[in-house]
């Protein structure tokens, strides 16, 4: 809105208005994901998954293609989210040769999931084979079922 068409022209108004747009300019930035956040929505998105439950585990078979073992990370945060990720580097050129066409990704891999309450945390394993990783998390054994209490009958 130009202040100057209604006759407010002074340097006060023109202060205003520039303050309200420096208010409008911070709400845009301030509601945009960060950067992190979208290279690591994308890295969840390009990683596929499969989870097989069996009677007493969670498997979990990631595709982490190129990678090495040793670039490979298997976490739990929160005591209760999985994080598998990796992260696969674009290969150095050679002296003299250049790439004519590049359809490989490169760049993070990523996959978060959230675990059952019955997850043993503590009992996790990891295998990657032909760039395939398995992931196998042990259930906790099933809570014994409460005894009833018996009451003992007296006599009076």
């Amino acid at each position: 809105m130009d202040l100057r068409i209604m006759g407010l022209d002074s340097p006060i108004f023109s202060t205003l208005h520039h303050v309200m747009d420096l208010v409008d300019e911070a709400d845009k930035s301030f509601n945009a994901p960060t950067r992190t956040y979208v290279r690591d929505a994308k890295a969840m998105a390009a990683t596929p998954a499969d989870i097989k439950e069996y009677p007493n585990s969670y498997v979990f078979v990631v595709d982490m293609p190129g990678l090495k073992v040793g670039d490979i990370k298997v976490q739990v945060e929160d005591d209760n989210v999985l994080l598998i990720s990796g992260e696969r580097k674009r290969e150095e050129e050679k002296e003299g040769a250049k790439y004519v066409r590049m359809e490989r990704r490169v760049g993070k891999l990523m996959r978060k999931f959230v675990l059952p309450e019955n997850a043993n945390v503590d009992a996790i394993s990891a295998v990657c084979q032909d760039g395939v990783l398995t992931v196998t998390v042990q259930k906790l054994p099933p809570p014994e079922p409460k005894k009833p209490k018996v009451v003992e009958v007296k006599v009076n």
